[in-house]
């Protein structure tokens, strides 16, 4: 009988291996590359990026000059009659009336107040403010993405958990009808072993069915094919050493919530300096070339052609607006107050979220530890309680109450492993120092 119990329970473990094997392994390595190449929400804030990239220049900002071109050609057929001072009149058929023109203008404002400068350096830091924002969506997107491999990971552990529990459903079915036909068991302990070992097949199933969905979700992150199989890499490590004070000088320098709050303070004080540079004139040259020719066989002057330069310099100064002017400075005084606070808040809610961050992550270290200590005594009482119900020493009751142990505690070891990466992964991704590639 022992030789048909460990035949059978090797054929299965067999089974498991060479599915798992059949199936493509993917890293974390690849799937954060591939999240990168191909998320949705990357893929658009990059095109962001690349537009405030392109709005960053002096042309835009007001700094160049503008030259335009003109041309036109038209005429006209008319019939025409006039009556001239003396009482003659003259009349004409078809009389045909031409005028073209054509030349180009130059315009260029050579002061205003330096708003012009103003305005280049309130692009460049809407330019870093995309790039920061940016780097908030990579960030939040890859941690999505270790998040959810590791998901895979746990429920892969799972599955194998559930599936070796079934195991030992399925052999305790086999030594019940065993004792049942040689005369040392009862129809009651077969039936409540088929009764648990289906127990255990419906959570299995239910188990894969979670690992499937699972698969699915990193899948849409990584924006491939959503039926997609693969076994994620089980092999990975959990950092235990990770310093609070570390993480948040890290965390003041590289998070980009907070670069972003420093950004819109920056813009706020830029707006200020863009609204008193109204107060100053605006100063501007302008020049160009004309070229005009028209006839008119019936007027005065039948033909006219003119050619030359132009060219001038204006400016304009507001003299009073009904104290608008001082209105909006006020505004933005008040704007750039409220971009301050905004950064204050922003600092104290990311180190908050860091400090509790950072106590679960701690927690979690420790719950980690007593269950890997508890799988392990878990397993061993399971196996001693086994042997002595194959002995027909202890009763079923007693081997179903030590396989459920067995399996909770797995399921708790998994739960404290994945929480303690978990939290490892939101305390770099709050400092700015989850890796990306």
């Amino acid at each position: 009988m022992n030789k048909h119990l460990f035949f059978s329970l090797a054929l299965l473990i067999t089974c498991c291996t060479q599915i798992v094997n059949a199936q493509d392994t993917l890293r974390l390595e690849n799937a954060i590359t591939t999240a990168l190449k191909n998320n949705f929400d990357i893929r658009l804030v990059y095109n962001d990026v690349i537009i405030a990239k392109n709005n960053a220049n002096i042309g835009n900002a007001g700094m160049l000059p503008t030259l335009g071109g003109t041309f036109s050609d038209g005429g006209s057929r008319q019939n025409t009659t006039q009556t001239r001072s003396t009482g003659a009149q003259v009349e004409a058929n078809g009389v045909r009336n031409t005028n073209s023109s054509y030349g180009a203008a130059l315009d260029w404002t050579i002061f205003d107040g330096l708003q012009m400068f103003t305005n280049y350096e309130r692009l460049k830091e809407l330019k870093k403010q995309g790039e920061a924002g940016a780097k908030s969506t990579i960030l939040s997107t890859v941690s999505d993405v270790v998040a959810a491999f590791y998901s895979v990971v746990r429920q892969q552990k799972l599955v194998r958990a559930t599936d070796s529990a079934m195991v030992v459903s399925r052999l305790r079915v086999v030594i019940a009808e065993n004792k049942l036909q040689i005369g040392r068991g009862s129809k009651l302990d077969v039936l409540t072993a088929k009764v648990d070992f289906n127990t255990d097949t419906t959570t299995y199933l239910q188990q894969k069915n979670t690992l499937n969905t699972s698969r699915i979700t990193l899948n849409q992150l990584m924006a491939r094919d959503l039926n997609t199989i693969f076994a994620a890499d089980e092999k990975f490590e959990i950092e235990s050493d990770m310093k609070l004070a570390e993480l948040e000088a890290q965390t003041m320098q590289m998070n980009p919530d907070l670069q972003y709050a420093i950004i819109n303070k920056r813009l706020a004080e830029l707006n200020l300096k863009s609204v008193k540079g109204q107060r100053y004139p605006v100063v501007a040259v302008n020049g160009g070339y004309q070229f005009s020719r028209s006839a008119s066989p019936t007027g005065f002057t039948t033909r006219q052609r003119a050619d030359g330069f132009t060219y001038g310099l204006t400016a304009n100064l507001n003299v009073f607006n009904g104290f608008l002017q001082r209105q909006n400075e006020r505004n933005a005084k008040v704007q750039i107050s409220s971009s301050e606070m905004t950064l204050d808040k922003t600092k104290q809610d990311v180190t908050a979220l860091l400090i509790s961050t950072y106590q679960n992550y701690l927690t979690n270290l420790d719950l980690l530890k007593v269950e890997t200590g508890n799988v392990d005594l878990a397993k061993q009482n399971l196996d001693i309680t086994f042997e002595k119900y194959r002995l027909g020493s202890i009763s079923p009751l007693e081997l179903r109450e030590a396989q459920r142990n067995s399996i909770n505690a797995i399921i708790r070891f998994l739960d404290a492993e994945y929480q303690a990466k978990l939290t490892e992964i939101n305390l770099k991704e709050v400092s700015g120092t989850l890796k990306v590639q």
